[in-house]
């Protein structure tokens, strides 16, 4: 987590609010739901050894931003994979 880019996701979810929504940017009748899913793929790349960390933001069920990046470490194990994530 302590790579995530917060400033981005804002950004994006704003972009969205105020260009391609603005009839969501007045009084809100619902709720805006926001939910964050990653995952990492253990030894994905057979040359280095690396694992494989995905992510997606998703605003009202439609994703807004994702990435997906080798991890910059090497991790020993899928739950470190999952931890460094």
């Amino acid at each position: 987590m302590q790579n995530v880019p917060y400033a981005s996701a804002v950004g994006s979810i704003m972009y969205a609010v105020r260009c391609t929504r603005p009839d969501v940017a007045g009084d809100l009748k619902q709720e805006l739901r926001v939910s964050y899913y990653t995952d990492a793929g253990y030894l994905t790349d057979a040359d280095d050894l690396k694992s494989q960390t995905r992510y997606v933001f998703v605003l009202n069920g439609g994703a807004i931003y994702w990435k997906s990046a080798k991890q910059s470490i090497f991790a020993t194990s899928s739950a470190e994979a999952e931890y460094i994530a």
